[in-house]
């Protein structure tokens, strides 16, 4: 005889469709780890090696860290909870989520895409000049190691290895030559009137990298999560090993003294706290749809909670342990050029990794080993964010246009990394350094905070930090705390729009190699940060025109969360759902597959105690609901009694998804015989 499941007792509101006809069911993580090597790679980029340790000398060295851990604490990792609570629980990407929570605001899930295709944009063609670099590091003497090359001019200067050696202020470096006049070749640029030529040593190297972006994330997370086993772990081997070698060389010392000498004086200046605010949301990365969609395939029970403050943690970490890599290098070129460490680390952003770096390995022992593993270091750390960005958005139109691409994710990812390598091109010119540039500097600077803060906002306000704990409850078991509470509803966004204001109110001249950045370009730039934030707006103009109803009841009704449609095929044929396990995070379906029924008495992914009838019962009229219950009122014993609270529970749900009229109710023979059966 069938088997009915146990009714659900407290149900978490996501409504996903079962697997049918038309969908799939979702895909998961094969294991915890590759979730979480996903989450880290993707929070532990090239900015954790270029940015961080700059922005921490230049700020007060260890009094930094102070501003540092408090945005950290009340801004950065609060944000990072909401994102992989909201992702885990509602199971969608960051277009379709916002029909649940607030759909008006659905324009952030668009511009988040824009931007995520805007950073693919430059953040690869990064990549690929570190794959050059990889390549050109396979010789008996790194090219950047002498100024006998073809490419270098009387400028250059080499002082390893040699006495009286004089720099002044235009002497170049062997490696800044090989960067500027070998790799880019930006001599042959005019400056954006003229970037000249696209680079067809770099062109293949971009192909080399989008091909292995395209087999990493054509499959989904299956495939993408065995990667990061590789790319995430290698740069943490890595940095230990060229932390050693730093360790170890004259002159380190000098550099570890000039990265954490704390200047307090500077903890006075606004402007240290904003840089603190900004490189901690760009470092955890809140706001990207990144972490929406990556715990978006997790179990509905997994502690997102933990995640959170451990890959945090290990993120600050990282950057402040890149920071030892990195000075005790500056100290050994001070040593050597017999200048302070200020005047070798006024390189920041790639050049950083790009000229001072390299140009101190050039001259170690050993110096094409640690070549070889420092650029692969850095390919790996920028792989791992572009998984994660471009997995932002395949998860969030993917999920938003369903009907059109559920199945076909192949052709989908290799249409995104077509376009990604098409709109790439521009940077792979001349003068595609100062295209880099641009796009770094506009493409997902103040447009990404602001966007964060709308979506904290409509969170925290509109949806309700009380609801949003609950969902939080229903997942972990235990609702968040009164910290947490307070960081979403008032102190980060306060922080959010202070690092918004103060940025728009502050913008240096944009500068690149003594190139003095054009008016009409920063106009430029601006539209591109405009053309992702106003799709906010638009949508919210859109979705109050096309809502009917009087002003008043538009507002009321895009403000709410709207109710997930119930699949067609649940509609046409109204039958009782007889529970089956099946779907997503250990929850029960009915036998027709199509209503979603999670279990929170069961651990996530655990089968239930017994099968599940795949027969279909009528559904079931209330006259023939209350004749069952008054047959099971004889029945004697405690498993009697628990059964029948079941049985009212499960009709309680089936009131909540929809009754059925009386002609439905009238046409089902023997409805009474269905729940005895069912019994």
């Amino acid at each position: 005889m069938a088997q009915p499941c146990p009714v659900p007792i407290a149900c978490p509101p996501w409504q996903d469709p079962a697997p049918g006809p038309q969908t799939h069911p979702r895909d998961k993580w094969s294991k915890k780890m590759d979730f979480l090597l996903s989450v880290i790679g993707f929070a532990v980029d090239l900015g954790n090696v270029w940015r961080f340790p700059y922005i921490c000398y230049q700020n007060g060295g260890g009094a930094f860290l102070i501003p540092y851990t408090l945005m950290a604490v009340f801004g950065g990792v609060p944000l990072f909870y909401m994102e992989l609570a909201l992702g885990q629980f509602h199971r969608t990407g960051a277009i379709p989520i916002w029909k649940r929570i607030c759909p008006i605001f659905k324009g952030i899930g668009f511009a988040i895409c824009i931007i995520g295709l805007y950073v693919s944009f430059y953040y690869n063609t990064i990549i690929a000049w570190a794959l050059y670099y990889l390549c050109s590091s396979f010789s008996g003497s790194l090219p950047w190691a002498s100024c006998d090359n073809p490419w270098n001019t009387p400028h250059c200067t080499n002082y390893f290895g040699r006495s009286n050696v004089t720099w002044t202020n235009f002497s170049r470096s062997p490696a800044e030559e090989f960067y500027t006049r070998k790799v880019l070749e930006i001599q042959k640029s005019g400056g954006l009137y003229d970037v000249g030529g696209i680079r067809w040593q770099l062109l293949l190297c971009l192909f080399l990298i989008f091909t292995i972006v395209y087999f990493s994330l054509w499959k989904g997370v299956k495939t993408s999560g065995k990667v990061v086993w590789v790319t995430a772990t290698l740069p943490y081997v890595v940095l230990l090993i060229l932390l050693v070698r730093g360790a170890t060389l004259p002159g380190a010392w000098r550099g570890v003294l000039f990265y954490l000498r704390p200047d307090w004086s500077k903890l006075l200046s606004t402007a240290v706290w904003v840089d603190a605010a900004a490189q901690i949301f760009f470092s955890l990365g809140p706001g990207f749809g990144v972490l929406l969609a990556l715990a978006s395939y997790n179990p509905f029970h997994n502690n997102c909670y933990r995640d959170a403050l451990v890959t945090s943690a290990v993120n600050c970490l990282t950057s402040f342990l890149s920071g030892f890599v990195i000075f005790t290098v500056l100290g050994y070129m001070a040593e050597m050029r017999d200048v302070e460490v200020e005047d070798v680390a006024r390189d920041k952003g790639p050049s950083l990794l790009f000229i001072t770096y390299p140009e101190a390995m050039a001259n170690m022992v050993g110096s094409t080993f640690f070549a070889i593993i420092f650029f692969l270091m850095m390919i790996t750390l920028g792989l791992d964010s572009t998984f994660g960005g471009l997995e932002a958005v395949i998860t969030a139109v993917m999920d938003e246009y369903p009907q059109v691409l559920a199945g076909r994710r192949e052709l989908f990812v290799l249409g995104l990394i077509t376009v990604c390598f098409l709109g790439s091109l521009s940077t792979l010119t001349y003068g595609g350094a100062y295209v880099v540039k641009l796009l770094e500097e506009f493409g997902a600077g103040c447009s990404i905070l602001a966007v964060v803060l709308l979506e904290t906002i409509a969170v925290s306000w509109f949806y309700g930090i009380q609801r949003f704990s609950h969902d939080v409850k229903a997942m972990l078991g235990f609702t968040p705390g009164v910290f947490w509470k307070v960081c979403w509803v008032a102190i980060s966004p306060a922080l959010l729009a202070f690092i918004v204001i103060s940025s728009l109110l502050d913008q240096p001249p944009l500068t690149l190699f003594d190139y003095q950045y054009p008016e009409w370009s920063i106009s430029v730039g601006y539209l591109i940060a405009a053309s992702s934030f106003i799709c906010i707006p638009f949508y919210m103009v859109y979705k109050l025109v096309w809502t009917p109803g009087s002003l008043k009841q538009r507002l009321a009704t895009c403000l709410r969360p709207e109710k997930a449609a119930r699949a067609p095929q649940a509609e046409a044929v109204p039958t009782s759902p007889v529970l089956q396990p099946g779907g997503t995070s250990g929850g029960c379906r009915d036998c027709s597959g199509f209503l979603p029924l999670p279990c929170v008495s069961h651990g996530a992914g655990e089968p239930l105690p017994s099968p599940c009838s795949q027969q279909t019962a009528p559904r079931v009229s209330p006259g023939a609901a209350r004749a069952a219950r008054r047959s099971t009122a004889g029945t004697t014993g405690p498993s009697a009694d628990s059964h029948g609270r079941e049985v009212k529970g499960a009709k309680q749900q089936l009131r909540l998804e929809g009754s059925p009229t009386p002609g439905q109710a009238e046409a089902v023979p023997s409805a009474e015989h269905s729940v005895h059966g069912a019994l």
